[in-house]
């Protein structure tokens, strides 16, 4: 049965990802990173190392993703504090993986969080804009 969950959710997150907007895309990338986070947070307090690693590799992975689709012609300055912002991330997530350290995650959180509420707070007319900076 859970296999069964896991094959239709992914099913459904690349129907979803078909179809969606570059704007919708970075929504639901940094939705994963910042669940991914989540996950790995709890793992950490159930003393799971192994799962742990899996979780924060897979949001590196995410932020890397992110990081490098940044349009650095477009926005400059803004590609510019992300890229900055994103390279934090990834020496925060490594440290807390390295030291099982939940404040690292939490700090990668925070920033994720602010990104998020900024990327949602666009008006949909806008939404072209930001494919295009991103």
């Amino acid at each position: 049965m859970r296999g069964s969950m896991q094959s239709y959710r992914k099913v459904s997150v690349d129907s979803n990802m078909a179809v969606a907007t570059p704007h919708r895309i970075i929504q639901m990338l940094l939705a994963g990173a910042l669940e991914r986070l989540a996950q790995a947070k709890l793992a950490m307090d159930k003393g799971d190392i192994a799962n742990r690693g899996v979780l924060i590799g897979k949001a590196i992975g995410i932020v890397n993703g992110l990081n490098g689709s940044l349009n650095m012609d477009a926005g400059a300055d803004v590609a510019g504090n992300l890229t900055q912002l994103y390279d934090y991330m990834l020496r925060r997530m490594t440290e807390a993986n390295v030291n099982n350290d939940p404040q690292a995650i939490d700090d990668v959180v925070s920033i994720l969080k602010t990104i998020k509420e900024g990327w949602d707070a666009i008006p949909q007319d806008q939404h072209h804009l930001t494919s295009e900076a991103s």
